[in-house]
């Protein structure tokens, strides 16, 4: 991994991405997506994760994202070995989901290919942490980020979109409490 993709330094805000395997479309379900939603919530209160900015997209995540103590890189990891536990378990226990087999056997075949891994891979490896060092910047990452579902065509506004931080953005509350970066 290039040095630039790396946490060098705690003090400023990161911009990550994480990415489903294969870039497969699992959360257009509301419970993989409120899976998610509650591990972001977990690491605020008990990890000292802080959290400014936040989207969930149908096949990926990005989050700006900074820390009172604990490494980033040990946050992260946390919260992808947890998301993707959880998610798989869902996976297996929900009857209704039409997919799940399919599923299944996609995340197994993926962890087949990954020696570190234990038997199924939801998240491709690494965020992609982007070290956010100025207001420009960050107003950049901050637009990219809440424009996500609006150029998906999902919404006319960022701020209609639940799952993202643009409602907390526009002067409304969102799901997850956050940090605002103003």
């Amino acid at each position: 991994m290039s040095r630039n993709y790396k946490f060098q330094n705690q003090e400023f805000p990161y911009f990550v991405t994480f990415t489903v395997v294969q870039w497969i479309d699992v959360f257009t379900r509301t419970a993989y997506r409120d899976i998610l939603v509650e591990s972001l919530k977990y690491c605020i209160k008990n990890k000292g994760l802080k959290l400014y900015a936040w989207v969930i997209m149908s096949n990926h995540v990005h989050l700006i994202i900074g820390t009172t103590d604990k490494s980033m890189q040990d946050i992260l990891t946390d919260i992808k070995r947890h998301t993707s536990k959880t998610i798989i378990k869902a996976i297996q226990e929900n009857l209704q989901e039409s997919r799940g087999d399919w599923l299944l056997w996609f995340f197994e075949r993926e962890g087949k290919r990954n020696p570190s891994n234990e038997y199924f891979q939801f998240w491709q490896a690494g965020s992609h942490p982007i070290e956010l060092f100025g207001d420009k910047m960050i107003d950049q990452k901050l637009d990219y980020l809440h424009n996500n579902p609006v150029v998906a065509g999902w919404v006319g506004k960022p701020e209609h979109f639940l799952y993202s931080s643009a409602r907390d953005y526009a002067g409304d509350k969102g799901l997850i409490d956050i940090e605002l970066m103003v």
